[in-house]
């Protein structure tokens, strides 16, 4: 059974009359200027989000999608995340790959092994985008990396 007052403000949404507070707006619009337009989205493997070192500050996590598998042992220090990634097989040559979060991007060469590695981001979200000549980009789903 629906409760009054839930019934109630869902007629005031649907009717207009409970505006949007503004901070919700601003973060849908900052969430928006996020997309990759196109881009295909690597799904998370949840079974390889493991520590990697006995003190538990880094952890590995694996992405796969359109042929590329993407390792990334993200390690927490100093109240900041270090990247160490490595995909594979080689995207190609003239690829980049940008670690993002969602107030910083650091755009990477990837070496002709596949790895690449960025330094001091923030802690929270972070997703990492693999940009490859004549293909469209490649992008993990954002995780969040806590400290």
């Amino acid at each position: 059974m629906i409760n009054d007052e839930y019934f109630l403000a869902a007629l005031r949404l649907a009717s207009g009359n409970d505006p949007i507070p503004s901070q919700v707006s601003a973060a849908a619009r900052d969430a928006w200027r996020l997309r990759i337009p196109q881009a295909v989205t690597a799904a998370h493997e949840a079974a390889t989000i493991r520590s990697v070192r006995a003190d538990d500050s880094s952890h590995l996590v694996r992405f796969v999608a359109a042929g590329l598998t993407f390792d990334l042992e993200v390690t927490e220090g100093d109240g900041l995340i270090d990247v160490a990634g490595h995909i594979s097989p080689h995207p190609g040559e003239g690829a980049l790959v940008d670690v993002r979060s969602p107030h910083l991007t650091l755009t990477r060469r990837i070496a002709h092994t596949g790895h690449f590695v960025a330094t001091g981001l923030p802690p929270g979200w972070l997703s990492v985008v693999c940009h490859r000549p004549g293909h469209a980009p490649i992008q993990t789903t954002w995780v969040r990396i806590r400290p």
